[in-house]
């Protein structure tokens, strides 16, 4: 029987399971963050910014958790729930002698330099290590993203390669660093299958 998702919160934040009723929060956050985003993601189809769009993508994340394979947590301060100010998320979930997934990101452009994400990935990496008992976290990002590099490293993730050509993104393929952060108190005896 699947591990039902949580809500997590922090101190200033609530990190909600992916539903598709926050559709519409999710458009107005995809909107707001338009150019912010643009760098870093690959070029949006035509349906990306409609309502229709996020309730399937939203509900698509949902169902991933409920097969396992990655959890989406979407981010809003505890004085605004129903506005949604980032995202977080954990996909390509591997078990069997794997026990890894990988790690993505994104906060609202006014947002940012204030801790929040790293106090958001600090409650989500407690998650992914202790509720879904995951031996390893990847998270990738690109070398001139300073911002995601610095933030990683503050959260103990290591350097473990650089990928030519990884991703396509914005209309380029670009390179990213690859790094990890491992769980130290993995117990292999109790491996979810």
């Amino acid at each position: 029987m699947p591990i039902a998702q949580p809500t997590l919160s922090t101190p200033r934040l609530l990190l909600l399971p992916a539903q598709p009723a926050q559709a519409r929060a999710m458009l107005d956050f995809h909107v707001r963050n338009r150019q912010h985003f643009e760098p870093w993601d690959p070029k949006p189809g035509d349906m990306f910014f409609t309502e229709l769009y996020w309730t399937m993508q939203l509900r698509q994340r949902a169902r991933d958790w409920e097969e396992g394979r990655g959890g989406r947590f979407l981010l809003a301060l505890h004085a605004e729930p129903e506005r949604v100010i980032g995202s977080v998320g954990l996909s390509n979930i591997s078990r069997g002698a794997f026990q890894s997934c990988h790690l993505g990101y994104g906060l609202d452009q006014h947002c940012q330099g204030q801790g929040l994400m790293r106090e958001a990935l600090e409650a989500v990496i407690r998650c992914a290590f202790d509720t879904l008992r995951l031996h390893r976290i990847q998270a990738n990002y690109q070398p001139h993203n300073l911002r995601s590099a610095g933030l990683l490293k503050r959260l103990g993730f290591e350097i473990e390669g650089h990928a030519k050509n990884y991703l396509y993104l914005n209309g380029a393929w670009r390179d990213h660093v690859l790094s990890s952060r491992l769980n130290p108190d993995f117990d292999p005896e109790h491996m979810l299958a």
